[in-house]
């Protein structure tokens, strides 16, 4: 693979010995690629797209308990420029299952059901949940794609117990319960019920503790606390399962948070879309944290090759450590592995 550099601050930069990073005066300096064994690597070939397929944008994905990889894409749906998102149904199927190992596709499904498919996430019993920006709705289904439940009015904004504004994503506790990040126009946290009854919900817009400006991505640890990709205030915000404010991570180690993925072992992986301006290209890349929010190491970095990214938009782990990257403007998913030196 090709590298290439560009002299633009802020760009994370690939995993090649030694790292070097921009300044704030825009001199090159040296830093260690990573404060523990290893560093992560593209595999390249992952995935085996069949011949002529094409995901078109990937804004969710996620991994099940067989380590295999959930990617819900648009096809051949675009964002329009004036930002009205069409209701009209995606006739090719939405939902991708590769196998992790391997990237063969294992089965497809959604077909005539999403017109702007966003966010994906797989609870414990391997149910799948989707969140569809243009339709208005939070879905579950099983694994093989059997419609189980349906929260929101489809095509019906609005921002009381029942309805969404651009919902972003769902994040399920072990106890059945659900958390929706809402999202593009509603600057909340919702959290409902396993039968999906609305419990209660927290945020508004702003800055401060427990405000949010774009509320994108949202996860679960393993203590139920939630960790939300606050992207617009470049944070991730970190709350009981109650709402209350615990901690933050910010910084520029971390960028602009598209989205966040947890290891088993508390580490955590987050997703820098950047800022994207037309001209000249902007960061894009992942940022690796301990579980107290320090930076592990960096990798990625925009551009159009393999191991790079031109909008990292939604991030997933794997038991087996692989981290699963989808890149919304770059249309495709990549894989990554931590090899040891």
């Amino acid at each position: 693979m090709g590298k290439k550099s560009f002299s633009i601050p802020g760009l994370f930069l690939s995993v090649v010995v030694p790292t070097v990073f921009l300044t704030s005066t825009g001199v090159l300096a040296q830093r260690p690629l990573s404060l523990e064994s290893g560093h992560y690597q593209v595999v390249h070939g992952w995935p085996a797209m069949p011949v002529g397929r094409d995901l078109g944008a990937v804004a969710g994905i996620a991994v099940d308990s067989h380590d295999n990889v959930f990617v819900f894409h648009r096809n051949d749906r675009t964002w329009p420029d004036s930002d009205e998102l069409s209701t009209t149904p995606i006739a090719l199927p939405t939902v991708t299952l590769f196998d992790g190992r391997t990237g063969q596709v294992l089965a497809e499904w959604g077909e005539n059901r999403f017109a702007m498919p966003h966010g994906l996430s797989v609870d414990r019993d391997d149910s799948v949940w989707l969140t569809d920006v243009a339709l208005q709705q939070v879905y579950k289904f099983s694994h093989d794609g059997k419609l189980l439940l349906t929260l929101g009015e489809r095509g019906v904004a609005g921002n009381d117990a029942t309805h969404f504004n651009r919902p972003t994503q769902v994040a399920a506790a072990a106890d059945g319960s659900f958390f929706v990040s809402d999202g593009y126009l509603n600057t909340r946290v919702m959290k409902f019920s396993p039968t999906g009854a609305f419990l209660f919900q927290w945020g508004q817009k702003g800055s401060g503790p427990g405000q949010f400006d774009l509320p994108h991505g949202i996860t679960l640890d393993h203590n139920g606390r939630v960790y939300v990709s606050d992207r617009s205030n470049a944070r991730v915000q970190i709350f009981d399962t109650n709402g209350h404010y615990i901690s933050e991570w910010k910084g520029s180690e971390i960028g602009r948070p598209y989205d966040v993925a947890l290891a088993a072992n508390g580490t955590a992986f987050i997703a820098d879309g950047g800022d994207q301006p037309e001209s000249p290209p902007d960061r894009s890349g992942v940022a690796v944290l301990r579980r107290d929010g320090t930076l592990v190491e960096q990798f990625g970095r925009w551009g159009i090759y393999d191991g790079q990214f031109e909008m990292a938009h939604c991030i997933a782990v794997a038991k087996d450590g692989s981290v699963y990257v989808g890149d919304i403007s770059g249309k495709r998913v990549q894989k990554f592995v931590c090899e040891r030196r």
